[in-house]
């Protein structure tokens, strides 16, 4: 359980933050920024959410993810480490392996595509299409970061450990299960599909 007794600390106004593990980092660490850019995923979907035009079994799924998303930044800001004092909490196969399946169940129920879809449609369906694109973004985020600090614990004291590429793949799998529900929200007979500049009359 999580204590919030106060909302302020002022421990980040010289520009610094704590990970997961207390140790203290720059709030420009990459692994600062992919968990922000998580959390603004989150807030997004939270929007579709709240405009009341998705179906109950979507939205149940996308109050689940919204719980995944908090295990996930979790992740992100706790580096790996060859020993814990507390066991951390990881993204792991099955994560991936649930949101692959959500995506095969809901692909399932949508005809192929013939072209690129405009992202819009009704509140719903735009709103996940703007979850994706950050999606997408805190995914190149964390790709930058194992980039910077590896996939691995560190190989010495003087190396912080890396990123967990579980957490990673949760993201790729994400974006793609945010693309098809929001085909699913805005229903498929009203897609806008894109046409390359070759094909258009204007």
């Amino acid at each position: 359980m999580v204590n919030l007794t106060r909302i302020y600390t002022r421990t980040g106004d010289h520009g610094q933050t704590r990970l997961v593990n207390m140790a203290v980092t720059e709030k420009t660490d990459l692994r600062v920024a992919a968990y922000g850019d998580v959390d603004e995923a989150n807030a997004a979907i939270g929007v579709a959410l709240a405009s009341g035009e998705l179906t109950e079994r979507v939205s149940t799924v996308l109050a689940q993810i919204q719980n995944e998303l908090f295990d996930l930044g979790a992740d992100l800001g706790n580096p790996l480490a060859d020993s814990y004092e507390f066991e951390p909490l990881r993204i792991t196969a099955d994560y991936i392996q649930r949101l692959e399946a959500w995506c095969d169940a809901f692909t399932a129920e949508v005809p192929k595509l013939r072209s690129f879809i405009l992202p819009g449609g009704n509140r719903a369906g735009a709103q996940l299409h703007v979850a994706r694109t950050i999606t997408r973004r805190a995914e190149r985020t964390a790709w930058q970061a194992v980039t910077q600090f590896g996939s691995e614990p560190p190989a010495g004291t003087d190396r912080p450990g890396g990123i967990n590429l579980q957490a990673v793949g949760y993201l790729n799998r994400l974006s793609d299960l945010l693309f098809i529900l929001s085909r699913i929200a805005n229903g498929t007979e009203s897609e806008v599909l894109w046409k390359p500049g070759g094909e258009r009359t204007s």
